[in-house]
């Protein structure tokens, strides 16, 4: 009978028979390193080296130094962009607790569950092409749905798009449909790992309501929230599609974002400004990283802290 709890013996030397272990992972990873490398490193690298020239993508490119930089300080489109990069961040973390909210309630058993779970899951699947074309008729001030809303309870027309002062307010909110979607995803998958046992406990303790779950259910949460604040945060940051869609950065400019004016004076007829688009670039790169730094370096001191 054939031994199978060891490996069978090719008659190559142990020591080739351990490398083969530790080699076979690392040849099966090599394919994903490489093109994470080539398509993300290394655009990355060359974004920064970019931004400290004047290019115009055909010509030969000349170096300023930090001069790129120095004009993002007294760029008004810039500044702009980056208190309407803000207010994204600051809105759609409110994605967090209604996907955290949303999936609380459809973690029960109750009749009509699956459909509800369908039609809170449905934002998620559509194009952001579509939520934008969507959300664009529901503002619109001659027969969209908000109006009419608002006309039957007596009120005037409201231009979402069309008012510098709201039409940054009225994207997110159009943003925060699938953002939440996805929150809610990223909590029912933590739900399904939180330890019943640990419930159970609770509840023998008395434990109820909020108590159970600010105690109990939400510090066994702590992965998935860090997932959300992420992907959150990162799509925050780099709206454009739905901006794109919306209002293509108007009403007078009003409504840019960093990603999206980066693509005015790097490709569109505005500019073919390279070295300056790769220099917005390596800004939002940079505002992007330090919040995941952030949060990485919260979550090591908790679970630090733990120990």
């Amino acid at each position: 009978m054939v031994d199978t709890t060891t490996p069978l013996n090719d008659g190559a030397p142990g020591w080739i028979r351990r490398n083969r272990q530790t080699l076979a992972p690392a040849l099966f990873l090599l394919p994903g390193v490489l093109f994470f490398a080539f398509y993300v490193i290394f655009p990355i690298v060359q974004s920064f080296n970019l931004s400290f020239y004047r290019w115009d993508g055909l010509g030969e490119p000349v170096y300023v130094g930090a001069e790129n930089y120095i004009e993002l300080m007294d760029d008004r489109a810039f500044e702009v962009s980056m208190w309407n990069n803000l207010k994204w961040l600051l809105m759609y973390l409110l994605a967090i607790p209604a996907g955290l909210a949303i999936a609380l309630f459809l973690n029960q058993n109750v009749v009509g569950i699956r459909l509800y779970k369908s039609l809170f899951f449905f934002p998620f699947v559509i194009s952001q092409v579509v939520v934008g074309l969507v959300f664009s008729w529901f503002y619109d001030p001659t027969f969209g749905l908000l109006n009419q809303i608002l006309g039957f309870f007596g009120f005037g027309t409201v231009n979402v798009l069309g008012d510098p002062n709201l039409v940054t307010y009225g994207i997110i909110v159009a943003g925060l449909w699938p953002q939440t979607a996805y929150c809610m995803i990223l909590y029912l998958t933590g739900l399904n790992a939180v330890d019943p046992e640990q419930v159970e406990a609770a509840r023998l303790d008395g434990a109820k309501g909020m108590k159970m779950l600010w105690y109990v259910i939400i510090p066994q949460l702590r992965p998935a929230t860090f997932i959300a604040f992420v992907v959150t945060i990162i799509g925050a940051l780099r709206s454009f599609d739905l901006i794109s869609i919306m209002t293509n950065g108007g009403p007078f400019g009003s409504s840019r974002v960093l990603s999206f004016y980066m693509f005015e004076k790097a490709l569109s007829e505005y500019g073919f400004r390279m070295g300056y688009g790769a220099a917005i670039a390596v800004v939002l790169f940079l505002i992007m990283l330090s919040f995941i730094a952030y949060f990485l370096w919260s979550m090591y001191q908790e679970e630090k802290g733990g120990r």
